[in-house]
C-alpha cells in the first residue's frame, strides 16, 4: 500500500481538504498506514500534478478542497484489482525470537512478556478506536471497521502467543535443547552458570 493510494482512496469517497485528510487519518487509518501532515500535503502536490486530483473549490485563507479525477479512480481500481498487495516480508520482531537461546530462560521470556504487553496496549488502543469512531454511514466507516476488527484479533492473538510462548521457556524441551548445544559447543550457558554458583560456593565451604 502507498500513501497515494490511501489519499486516492480517500477522496473517492468525498472530496476533502488537506486538513480534514488528516482528520481522517488520525481517525481511521493512523493504527494501518500512518502518515504525517507534511507527507499527505506533498501527496497531494503531487497527485494534482499527475492530474489524479484536482482543485474543486477555494477557501479563505488558501484552504483547497480536491477531488478525485476519473484518471485517479482508474488508478484506484487498478490497484485494488489488479496490484497484488504487499505482505510483511520482515518481521524484526519474530526475528529476533529464532535467537532467544542466545539469553538466559529469564531475559527470553522477558522478551516475550513485553512483547505480550505491548500488544495488549496495542489492543486496547483498538478498542478505544472502535468505541469512539463513528462506524456507519460512510463506505470507509463500513469498511474502515472491518479493517479494523483485523487488528483487534492480530493483536489479541499476539498477547496470547507471547505468553505461551513465554511459558515455553522453562519446559523440559528447552532445557535438553540446551543441554545437548552446550555438550557439543562445550559452552556453558549463562543460566547454568548462575545457577550452579551457589552450589559451588557449597562445596567451597564444604572443603574449608
Amino acid at each position: 500500500m502507498s500513501l497515494r493510494h490511501a489519499v486516492l482512496g480517500l477522496l473517492a469517497e468525498s472530496p476533502a481538504s488537506g486538513y480534514d485528510l488528516m482528520k481522517t487519518f488520525d481517525l481511521s487509518l493512523a493504527h494501518v498506514w500512518p502518515a504525517t501532515q507534511s507527507q499527505v500535503y506533498g501527496e497531494l502536490n503531487k497527485l494534482t500534478a499527475a492530474d489524479l486530483i484536482e482543485v474543486a473549490s477555494q477557501g479563505p485563507r488558501g484552504r483547497k478542497e480536491y477531488a478525485i479525477t476519473k484518471a485517479g479512480r482508474a488508478e484506484l481500481h487498478h490497484w485494488l484489482t489488479e496490484v497484488e498487495p504487499v505482505g510483511p516480508q520482515r518481521h524484526d520482531g519474530l526475528l529476533r525470537v529464532f535467537f532467544l537461546g542466545a539469553l538466559t530462560p529469564l531475559e527470553a521470556r522477558t522478551y516475550l512478556l513485553q512483547q505480550a504487553e505491548r500488544s495488549a496496549r496495542a489492543h486496547a488502543d483498538y478498542r478505544a478506536l472502535a468505541e469512539a469512531g463513528d462506524w456507519e454511514g460512510e463506505m470507509i466507516a463500513v469498511y474502515g471497521r472491518i479493517a479494523l476488527e483485523f487488528g483487534l484479533r492480530q493483536t489479541a492473538m499476539v498477547e496470547e502467543w507471547a505468553n505461551w510462548a513465554a511459558g515455553e521457556i522453562t519446559s523440559d524441551q528447552v532445557r535438553r535443547s540446551r543441554e545437548a548445544a552446550e555438550a557439543t559447543t562445550g559452552d556453558q550457558g549463562p543460566d547454568q552458570e548462575t545457577e550452579q554458583e551457589p552450589e559451588r560456593a557449597q562445596k567451597q565451604a564444604q572443603k574449608q
